[in-house]
């Protein structure tokens, strides 16, 4: 009985210096511009969740896609929250009574993403900023010029301008719906579980998780027989837009060219995902540094297309 109890001491002396050497939770705010009912955003706080993040939601009220970078103090509600969560006249921020870490802010994305960083973060990460911000998924792709107008990548790049790494998921499925509606299998759950792969992978990197000043514009394509399960996509590092200066890109996969996100999602031989380095003042491609800075980190997640 004496060794028993001597190996069930020197057992709790290990488990508990194992729990005191746990790395602490990586800390993220996350927001989008369709809303903060919405499917993709709510099963990518699950899915967060679920991975071993603490995720505090900052979201619009109500869907404010193709708003960019607007910016305005929010106001009380003139009409409810989307998908009815909320009722005509409840205050400008406001939160759900059983998960207090889901918020709403009735104004724009680049608002929304704000309260969540200045106001949020403090509070619920006890006094600590959020370790990244993510944005998204969207609904619907923000490929080429729709960076310059997407709610979603305006969020993304305000979190960058604040120091904080954020990146910008968008899928192409455009099935809108409200979060009580999710099911097994909802495309909306396909996108948070990828999201969550290439998150895990980056920030089990070193900090810097990215360069100043620069986001990631991650583009899913649709969910399809093809394309119906986290395994079956792959990522690739990818512009926003075409480029006709020689050696701008990094060179990698036998070019010194990256191919366009639009390509990238739209091409029928596989199930492949971009990955786009943009400049967060100017949403424009980032140039061959950050581009490098990126593959450092994400190198062994990335295939060619060819």
């Amino acid at each position: 009985m004496l060794f028993d109890l001597g190996a069930s001491i020197f057992s709790l002396f290990f488990l508990l210096a194992g729990a005191a050497c746990e790395s602490p939770k990586v800390r993220v705010v996350l927001t989008n511009d369709d809303g903060w009912a919405e499917a993709n955003i709510r099963a990518q706080y699950t899915t967060l969740t679920e991975g071993g993040y603490e995720v505090v939601l900052s979201a619009p009220a109500q869907d404010q896609s193709g708003t960019g970078s607007l910016d305005l103090p929010p106001t009380p509600l003139l009409e409810p929250c989307e998908y009815n969560t909320c009722v005509i006249g409840s205050p400008a921020t406001g939160y759900n009574a059983s998960e207090p870490q889901l918020n709403y802010v009735n104004s724009f994305p680049v608002t929304s993403v704000k309260f969540g960083i200045q106001t949020l973060a403090p509070k619920f990460f006890s006094g600590s900023p959020p370790d990244i911000v993510v944005s998204g998924p969207n609904v619907g792709a923000n490929t080429g010029i729709s960076v310059l107008g997407s709610g979603t990548v305006g969020a993304a790049c305000e979190a960058a301008k604040e120091d904080i790494p954020a990146i910008a998921f968008s899928g192409t499925a455009k099935t809108r719906h409200s979060y009580t509606e999710l099911v097994a299998g909802d495309s909306s759950f396909i996108y948070s579980s990828l999201a969550l792969s290439l998150i895990d992978i980056l920030i089990a990197t070193p900090k810097p998780f990215l360069p100043p000043n620069t986001i990631l514009n991650v583009n899913f394509p649709n969910v399809t027989a093809q394309c119906a399960s986290e395994g079956n996509f792959e990522f690739v590092l990818s512009r926003a837009f075409p480029t006709l200066i020689p050696g701008f890109d990094l060179n990698i996969c036998n070019t010194n060219t990256l191919p366009t996100e639009s390509s990238v999602v739209g091409n029928s031989d596989g199930c492949f995902a971009s990955i786009s380095v943009l400049d967060a003042r100017t949403k424009l491609d980032a140039g061959k540094s950050a581009q490098t800075f990126v593959y450092s980190k994400l190198g062994p997640l990335l295939k060619c297309l060819s």
